[in-house]
This record gives structure tokens, sequence and C-alpha cells, in this order.
């Protein structure tokens, strides 16, 4: 499974991440929060109630908001993706 990377079209870290993301071939599904009500949701519930992006999905299913692809990089590696 790829990583779940929320996201608005607005947003400036959403933006730098994406491109990390990218340079560094790490495969990502982008979820746009202002276009899907239910990704929305979901943002806020792991955000105490705020739709802070990039909020980013693990593949085990935990979630990260606003992390550096470096730190992306090292919990990819422990979880063996």
């Amino acid at each position: 499974m790829a990583l779940k990377v929320y996201t608005t079209s607005w947003c400036g870290p959403c933006k730098r991440l994406k491109g990390q993301l990218t340079r560094e071939g790490i495969a990502f599904q982008e979820i746009d929060i202002e276009a899907d009500p239910q990704a929305a949701s979901y943002v806020m519930s792991v955000n105490g109630g705020n739709q802070v992006v990039p909020t980013v999905v693990l593949p085990d299913g935990t979630s990260l908001t606003n992390p550096s692809v470096i730190e992306l990089k090292k919990r990819l590696a422990l979880s063996g993706a």
C-alpha cells in the first residue's frame, strides 16, 4: 500500500512534501480534503478536530501530521515498506 497524503490545492507544505516524495521515488496517493468530505472528517479525527494538512497515513495505518520526508523514509524503513 502506498502512503496516503491528505492535502489541499493551496497548501504550500503539501506541495513541498509531494515534490520530495516524488524525487525520492516514494509512491503516494493524494487525497484532497476539500473535494472529499469523508477525507476531511478523517483528517479532523486524527488532528484534534482540525483540518491540518499534510496528514500522511503510513502502510501500517498510523498517521503523521506535517512530517518531513526524512521522517517518512525512516518510518517506511522500519515498517519494511
